[in-house]
């Protein structure tokens, strides 16, 4: 991906991370809900794993190009909301609520203010 923007090749890993986030944390609810917690938090961990994969090189790509701390955070937390939505309303049948609208301009402030 070197001949990506480093931001660019920062928000594709970030996202790959949260996939594996979301299903990692939320997955279990409707997989393993017929199974004992420690299962579900042992096959958890192991998807989680595939999330750090991703998200250690996202940050280091990220950092070593220019990116601060502060930014890298809210960038992570902007594509959080992003994979969480569709994930809920899609996999999880959650029905979509205009919330997640409200949480998502709150998450344009929060841009505007660390990337100003």
């Amino acid at each position: 991906m070197n001949g990506f923007p480093v931001t660019l090749q920062t928000v594709v890993l970030l996202v790959g991370s949260n996939v594996f986030m979301t299903f990692a944390w939320y997955g279990h609810l409707k997989n393993l809900a017929d199974r004992p917690w420690f299962t579900a938090a042992l096959i958890s961990w192991g998807i989680a794993l595939f999330e750090y994969l991703l998200q250690v090189p996202a940050n280091r790509v990220g950092h070593a190009g220019g990116l601060s701390l502060a930014q890298l955070k809210i960038t992570q937390e902007v594509i959080t909301l992003a994979v969480f939505v569709p994930f809920a309303v899609l996999y999880m049948d959650q029905p979509f609520k205009l919330d997640f609208v409200w949480a998502g301009l709150c998450m344009v402030g929060a841009v505007y203010f660390i990337f100003r």
